[in-house]
């Protein structure tokens, strides 16, 4: 399993409990939600990545078991991963989950590969 699957189902409950519509996708060996065509949060291994607002990166950072996502050894501002411990309750999820559409109309789309 390259991602938590549990975690997985809790993300898809949380977006259809919000009445988003979501595009899932596997992508950095783990699985993209997409809206709007914007990634807004993924799973990589057993941790939540959320995109967010990068005016609230730092502060969100100071949160216990969030860290940088770093792939590439250069940290990338506006994403970070959650620890599963920190993601025990389900409105800890849904906080994640919310920050992340908060800033999804704001966000930049991938440029569409032809």
């Amino acid at each position: 399993m390259a991602y938590d699957e549990y975690l997985s189902e809790r993300i898809r409950n949380a977006f259809q409990r919000k009445r988003v519509t979501v595009e899932e996708k596997k992508m950095m060996g783990g699985l993209c939600y997409l809206v709007d065509d914007k990634m807004c949060v993924g799973i990589v291994k057993d941790n939540l990545m959320a995109r967010i607002d990068p005016e609230i990166y730092e502060e969100a950072l100071t949160r216990k078991g969030v860290r940088e996502m770093d792939f590439t050894g250069r940290p990338m501002k506006g994403y970070v991963f959650v620890d599963p411990e920190a993601l025990d309750l389900e409105a800890d999820l849904e906080y994640w989950i919310q920050l992340a559409l908060d800033f999804n109309p704001k966000a930049k789309s991938s440029k569409k590969k032809k």
